[in-house]
């Protein structure tokens, strides 16, 4: 068999690999002390890219898998169940700073041991034909249901980060951690395809190299562009979300906010009113507890009131006040630019503010300042 393309994809991959972990590991952060949890995050995920380079490296030099198939599979599995834990340690971590714990990093470090141990006896000890091929198929699946484990609760973790944003600030701040949801569920397919790719026929294993390759790209990327945006969430995070937002022992339990009466309800809703007659939602940059402290209430008896009255978050509710905003201005002030009216109205960015204004009205703001000049 010609093993030149599976030896090229190795090696390109194996360069991009020790790059992008190399990176990881020791590329500049701004010198500030909130970026310690970034680097900490980084330097986990360069350690798991480490170790997913030496396989590579395994495979390349010493062609294991053509010449101990039963090793190259056994390696491919404690590899793949050790990065598992690093990548999901390494993405949680970034949203919760109390997830790394060491009684958690003992935990998983046994169960590691303990997964390599049994594959080990299955491969080497169990006679090969079919007892064999249902052990490792047990293995296969103890690997995948721990994937999912850990993606699930990577996944609650950011979600329950998007509603503290969607809660807590009038601009979209969950799009800045957008990236993390989509290298989740791309990392569980990838990692199940990696599975099965891995018992391919010889001849097709260079799939399994190449399929890699932009995964990785897309992980190195985001982590370089987030270093834009980390310092604005982390912020936050630490501000409006002082207990763990995240699993385990650790974490405190949030307490619903105490029944409010229908007379403080009123008082709020009084004030909130009055606000909004002096369309102080343009103000750029809001965010929940600057409004609770112009209101003079507090920021989570004013969540819940916005919440239990208009049935969206602080984020949907503003941004819905500046669409109507806009749309008065589209009609009332022909001679303004959509990009002016945008800013005028409080959005940020005018991207944004297209995306909204269309998701909420069918069309972009200026076929829609188009179609009501029509109408008059």
């Amino acid at each position: 068999m010609d093993y030149t393309i599976y030896e090229f994809s190795l090696g390109t991959a194996l360069v991009l690999m020790l790059f992008f972990a190399a990176y990881f590991l020791a590329a500049k952060t701004p010198d500030k002390p909130i970026f310690a949890n970034y680097v900490r995050s980084r330097r986990i995920m360069g350690v798991a890219l480490m170790a997913l380079s030496a396989n590579y490296s395994v495979h390349l030099f010493l062609g294991v898998r053509f010449y101990r198939p039963g090793v190259a599979i056994l390696m491919n599995l404690s590899t793949y169940f050790l990065s598992y834990w690093l990548f999901s340690s390494a993405l949680t971590a970034l949203l919760d700073r109390t997830y790394l714990t060491r009684q958690r990093f003992m935990r998983h470090i046994i169960y590691w041991l303990a997964f390599t141990a049994l594959s080990a006896v299955i491969l080497e000890l169990m006679p090969k034909g079919a007892w064999q091929y249902a052990g490792l198929f047990v293995m296969a699946l103890w690997l995948l249901a721990y994937g999912i484990h850990l993606a699930r609760r990577l996944i609650m973790t950011y979600r329950r980060a998007v509603r503290l944003f969607d809660d807590t600030h009038s601009e979209h701040i969950a799009a800045y951690i957008q990236w993390m949801s989509v290298f989740t569920w791309w990392a569980v397919i990838y990692g199940i395809s990696c599975g099965l790719l891995t018992f391919l026929p010889d001849r097709y294993v260079f799939l399994w190299i190449i399929s890699s390759i932009p995964f990785y790209i897309y992980l190195y990327w985001s982590y370089m562009n987030y270093l834009l945006f980390y310092e604005q969430v982390e912020t936050i995070l630490e501000k409006m979300a002082p207990e763990p937002i995240g699993g385990g022992k650790n974490r405190q339990t949030r307490k619903e906010p105490p029944q409010i009466t229908p007379a403080y309800y009123a008082g709020i809703g009084e004030k909130l009113d009055s606000w909004v007659g002096m369309e102080g939602y343009t103000s750029p940059g809001l965010n929940i507890e600057e409004l609770a402290g112009t209101l003079d209430t507090n920021r989570t008896y004013l969540a819940a009131y916005i919440k239990s009255t208009y049935h969206m978050s602080f984020r949907e509710w503003i941004a819905g006040l500046r669409i109507e905003y806009a749309k008065r201005m589209l009609v009332q002030q022909p001679e303004l630019t959509v990009s002016a009216i945008s800013e005028a109205s409080g959005f940020l960015s005018l991207s944004y503010f297209t995306k909204i204004f269309t998701d909420k009205e069918g069309c972009s703001p200026s076929k829609w300042r188009k179609n009501s000049s029509s109408a008059v």
